[in-house]
């Protein structure tokens, strides 16, 4: 029976809700807007997981399978070398085969395999190649276009892809031989850091959505409890007319819910058109975890029902009116400040007990004690508005109309802000987490890119070859500088010592006197000069003793390996003499100087006119180049001249720090899901300001037409906005902070910077700005005179 009395009751508040007329239509269809931008964001969210996996599951299947190694060619065997390069700060993922038989598997992807000298193209990559700013990257890739990839070879629209049938690969050069694609790779156990930093985002992200949904099925309080008080003037009882004030809440989370999942649908077909922090997914990888969206599609609809009840209890609802002219109850604060207590008795315990070697925290105490802190938060703004406005008064007509409306009803201009609080606070604390963090997963790589900005090697080099390929890089455009070194190593000759099967060995490097000092200290150098770079206590001494063993001034070292190991690389018959080299008796002996890579390089070090480079076994050429910064493109253009050397050369960007894989993707992930959050709440405080408005056009029109100025009610909107965000960044500051250090000493970290607030703040000022001017067309709508008409 009482079901039956519920479901008449809200069916007829939803009755009312799209049939009350204009206002009250409008007043359900900006329910139904707010509520939509936090579901369609809550069912993105839900996505995540799904679309993340999903790329991990598309890069295992176009990898070429490595779970078992193929050493002999058949006809479905191929070679195979991956390769990556950078075009203006975008990664263009490479694979180039080269396939042993006539029966090679064809790629993921693609419907056939290309021909000698073709590459396939994923769509992106192919767009870029036609437009100008590809023609760069054309020149790096000298495959004509034979065909698109499919999805089936992409991890995303907008992936940079290119798969290439090339005749160059060999031993030496190659990542292996294969014969099928797809492999999986057990996943590593996340860093128990890394754990905490997502437990805390998910809810820092989400919950600003679910404070926006319970405000936006209060829209239209005001107009709405008059209504019901109709209703109590015809027969119904004050629980009845609660019912039906839940049944017009109801109403509009419903069609919230339908808005919201057509807002999804619309924003998963354009998944693939948008890239935010590098990521982006094709539409039919954007798709909710059933478990996720059925939580959070049941919780809009009971949310609005059970929210609209408690907004109710302190309304008087009369048969000749609403009483909302008498003086509203004090906020008490006991019980706020015991759901801040409540979520810092739960965080407490937990300090000091998160460990970088851990793989797993107590995931239920971190998240209820975070998810109570920020709703003790939230509910203390209220409390916080209406005792910082009672102490506003004086000041120009604008000022004292915003502070009157703020003293008359404090509680909608917090709640329209609360969702601010909620995010201004989690983003302070996951930013003090972050920069604590940085230093655990951010590592200095030693790397120098002052004296030089790319690194580049080339496998069997001659002398001649090795001065050539300078030559191409000192009149390549935008490079300043390019030093050379010719690489190999030598050996110490006679028979091997009793149990061992190899001859010690040391490297040698052969280059000009600018391009040794990269290595070494050098007293002075011209062409003849050969050096013995040691540690001298920069490394330890064993290097040391394992250069010494084979090279010291006056020694005679092999340039070729005396005793190669049985299974390696072909050599010359076993009759071939051993060429030998002897360094001259006034080889100086130097100190080792860490070279650009931030590598400490022990051995032999020798100009050009003191060894014949001829002798040298398998010698290894490697450029360090220096980039004039005034030349935008420089990068792209030494990368184009690696290119056409070798297509199998290295190139490496040196840079000073490197950070973790783990750690760089979940800052993309919690910087994605910031940027959603943020624009959700710009949003919701938008809709908010114009549905406060459009309630009070009778009023607007009122003093419009006793001759108040439209620039002094633009103004009293911007105080209204203003006031109540200050009041509520200010107590995020202040709440951010202390869970900041909270959640630092779960993990023995310490703050980096007290002033990490301040980015937070200046987006709150933006948002004060953005909002108002865009709830400008609405209120001079609204100050129309037609505003005064009643029916």
């Amino acid at each position: 029976m009482k079901l039956r009395v519920w479901a008449r009751d809200l069916t007829l508040g939803a009755r009312f809700a799209v049939t009350g007329g204009r206002p009250g239509l409008l007043r359900t269809l900006l329910t139904a807007t707010g509520v939509g931008f936090g579901v369609a964001l809550l069912l993105l969210a839900a996505s995540l997981p799904n679309m993340l996996f999903q790329r991990e599951v598309r890069e295992a299947v176009r990898a070429v399978d490595a779970s078992r190694e193929v050493t002999a060619p058949g006809p479905g065997t191929f070679l195979h070398l991956t390769r990556a390069t950078t075009y203006r700060d975008d990664v263009v993922s490479g694979l180039l085969l080269q396939p042993d038989g006539d029966a090679p598997p064809v790629p993921p992807g693609a419907t056939a395999f290309p021909r000698t000298g073709e590459m396939l193209v994923s769509p992106a990559l192919r767009e870029l190649l036609d437009s100008p700013e590809g023609a760069l990257l054309e020149e790096r890739l000298p495959y004509e276009v034979a065909g698109t990839l499919g999805k089936g070879g992409l991890i995303g629209p907008a992936d940079l892809r290119y798969v290439a049938h090339v005749d160059f690969l060999d031993a030496g050069n190659l990542d292996g031989r294969g014969e099928r694609f797809g492999w999986s790779v057990p996943e590593e156990p996340m860093n128990a850091f890394l754990i905490l930093l997502v437990v805390v985002a998910c809810v820092v992200l989400l919950l600003p959505v679910l404070v926006f949904i319970a405000t936006a099925v209060r829209f239209g309080g005001e107009q709405r409890d008059r209504r019901l008080a109709a209703l109590r003037l015809v027969g119904a009882d004050v629980p009845m007319t609660r019912r039906i004030a839940a049944g017009e809440s109801l109403a509009g989370a419903l069609l919230g819910l339908l808005a919201g999942a057509g807002l999804f649908a619309a924003a998963r077909q354009f998944a693939g058109s948008f890239t935010i922090w590098d990521v982006n997914a094709f539409p039919s990888d954007v798709v909710p975890m059933p478990a996720l969206a059925a939580l959070a599609l049941a919780a809009v609809p009971v949310a609005s029902v059970v929210v609209t009840l408690v907004a109710l209890r302190g309304v008087a609802i009369e048969p000749l009116g609403v009483v909302r002219a008498s003086a509203p109850r004090r906020r008490r604060l006991w019980w706020r400040l015991l759901l801040l207590a409540a979520g810092a008795a739960l965080l407490a315990p937990l300090m000091g007990r998160v460990a970088v070697t851990e793989t797993s925290i107590d995931t239920v105490p971190v998240v209820t004690g975070t998810v109570l802190f920020l709703i003790g938060l939230t509910t203390l703004l209220p409390w916080l508005v209406e005792a910082g406005v009672k102490r506003l008064h004086a000041g120009p007509v604008a000022w004292q109309l915003a502070v009157r409306r703020l003293q008359l009803s404090s509680g909608t201009a917090a709640r329209a802000v609360s969702g601010i609080v909620v995010a201004a606070t989690g983003a302070i604390a996951l930013q003090m987490l972050f920069q604590a963090m940085e230093r655990d997963f951010t590592l200095p790589t030693g790397e120098d890119p002052s004296r030089a900005r790319i690194a580049v090697g080339f496998r069997d080099r001659t002398a001649d070859e090795a001065r050539d390929i300078t030559a191409r890089f000192t009149r390549t455009e935008g490079v300043d500088a390019a030093t050379s070194i010719l690489e190999s190593h030598v050996w110490r000759p006679g028979p091997l010592e009793e149990g061992k099967d190899f001859a010690p060995s040391a490297s040698i490097r052969v280059g000009d006197c600018s391009s040794l000092r990269e290595f070494a200290t050098l007293p002075s150098c011209r062409d003849g000069d050969v050096f013995v770079a040691l540690a001298h206590g920069a490394q330890g001494s064993p290097d040391d003793a394992r250069v010494t063993a084979v090279a010291r001034p006056g020694a005679t070292v092999a340039l070729r390996d005396p005793h190669p190991p049985k299974d390696g690389p072909e050599r010359p018959p076993a009759d071939t003499p051993v060429p030998l080299w002897k360094l001259p008796a006034g080889t100086k002996v130097v100190d080792s100087r860490p070279d650009p890579t931030g590598m400490y390089q022990y051995g032999v070090l020798a100009t050009p006119s003191a060894i014949d480079t001829g002798l040298l076994d398998t010698p290894y050429a490697q450029n360090m180049i220096r980039l004039d910064p005034a030349v935008p493109d420089a990068a792209d253009h030494v990368r184009n001249t690696t290119a056409a050397v070798d297509p199998t050369a290295w190139t490496k960007d040196l840079k000073d720090i490197e950070r973790d894989a783990a750690f760089s993707s979940v800052r993309t992930g919690i910087l994605v899901g910031s940027t959603l959050t943020m624009l959700l709440v710009a949003a919701s405080l938008l809709v908010t300001t114009l549905e406060q408005l459009r309630d009070r056009k009778r009023l607007l029109s009122s003093l419009v037409a006793f001759g108040t100025r439209r620039s002094t009610l633009s103004w009293s909107v911007l105080w209204q906005t203003a006031v109540p965000i200050a009041l509520g960044l200010a107590l995020a500051v202040v709440g951010g902070l202390g869970l900041g250090v909270v959640l630092l000493k779960m993990g023995g970290q310490t703050v980096q910077d007290w002033w990490v607030f301040l980015p937070v703040v200046g987006v709150g000022a933006a948002l004060i700005g953005l909002v108002t001017l865009l709830s400008m067309p609405a209120l001079w709508r609204l100050m129309r005179a037609d505003g005064l008409r009643t029916e």
